[in-house]
């Protein structure tokens, strides 16, 4: 695999033109489905194993096991500010710093596995129960001032769980490789 490959292996995220409530429901089970997919990704791996980088220069998968509660709190969040407050301007936050943190760096994984369980729940439960008015709230960041939808921002998170999901398979696929 090329670098690119390895840095977006199902692809850069692209917004669709029209969001359908079908498409809508596909991604609510892709962020409700996903810590069960990424425990199972790193079932049975060694400390070795999880501190290897998914690419040159890329995180490690401890590094990316913490990054994704760290990231979807940081959503759930946001999405709570747009449902509660008229186009607020979020906070942004420096994950690439976030990730060189010692708990990030060198903790143990099933903290950040229980957590992201305990989230992507609450997390679910939210969505479902939002109307089409709420989908429609948005907020602006702070870095590029552009206002965010909601509902476009649950494609979004959906790609982002199954982004770093696929680097970790395709990681521990390829020590897999280099054992056999």
């Amino acid at each position: 695999m090329d670098l690119e490959q390895l840095k977006y292996p199902i692809g850069k995220y692209t917004k669709p033109s029209r969001i359908t409530q079908e498409t809508l429901g596909r991604w609510m089970d892709e962020i409700e489905h996903l810590p069960l997919q990424i425990r199972k990704a790193v079932d049975g791996l060694t400390h070795a194993q999880l501190d290897t980088p998914y690419r040159p220069g890329g995180w490690t998968i401890r590094q990316v096991v913490h990054h994704l509660p760290d990231s979807h709190m940081n959503s759930y969040i946001r999405f709570r500010w747009a449902l509660t407050e008229d186009k607020p301007t979020i906070k942004a936050y420096y994950e690439e710093r976030w990730a060189e943190l010692e708990d990030a760096k060198h903790g143990q994984i099933d903290i950040s596995l229980i957590l992201l369980e305990a989230l992507h729940i609450r997390w679910s439960l939210l969505l479902r129960s939002l109307s089409l008015t709420q989908l429609h709230r948005s907020f602006i960041h702070p870095q590029t001032g552009k206002e965010i939808r909601l509902d476009a921002l649950i494609g979004l998170y959906a790609w982002h769980g199954k982004h770093h999901l696929a680097h970790i398979q395709n990681c521990v696929a390829s020590m897999k490789i280099k054992e056999g």
